[in-house]
């Protein structure tokens, strides 16, 4: 029986963790995420108040104490937590780098724009004046 429990505990926390990990940071993953430290806030206070009732529930769910179901799920949490707070710093640098490379490209100095010398202003014949560089 126990083992029955262990195993369905072990898939519900892979089916949370990749739901929770898994890209995107639109409106359902924002709220599942709420709904998650919610309940995890509501179970730790309960926990202050009742320890009994997290212990029988840690043995219900085939767990020793009150105190390891709190652990694990801690580390889940923080599991979930790192994995996400990577993938958004990946975002992050991802756009990073193209917000840079835009600016080299519309910085980077243009060899076939003509360019005036000083007292002269830049007209249509100047610049046809100059082949290949009127492109």
């Amino acid at each position: 029986m126990i083992i029955i429990v262990q195993v369905i505990l072990v898939l519900v926390v892979i089916f949370f963790s990749l739901m929770l990990v898994r890209g995107g940071s639109n409106a359902k993953h924002m709220a599942v995420r709420r709904i998650m430290v919610m309940l995890f806030a509501i179970s730790a206070v309960l926990s202050i108040f009742f320890p009994t009732i997290l212990s029988q529930l840690a043995r219900l769910v085939g767990v020793g104490r009150g105190t390891d179901l709190m652990l694990y799920a801690f580390i889940v949490s923080f599991l979930v937590y790192m994995s996400t707070t990577h993938q958004r710093f990946r975002q992050t640098e991802t756009t990073l780098t193209k917000l840079s490379r835009r600016i080299a490209l519309d910085e980077a100095e243009r060899p076939w724009e003509h360019v005036p010398v000083a007292g002269q202003t830049a007209n249509k014949e100047t610049v046809d004046s100059h082949p290949g560089q009127g492109l």
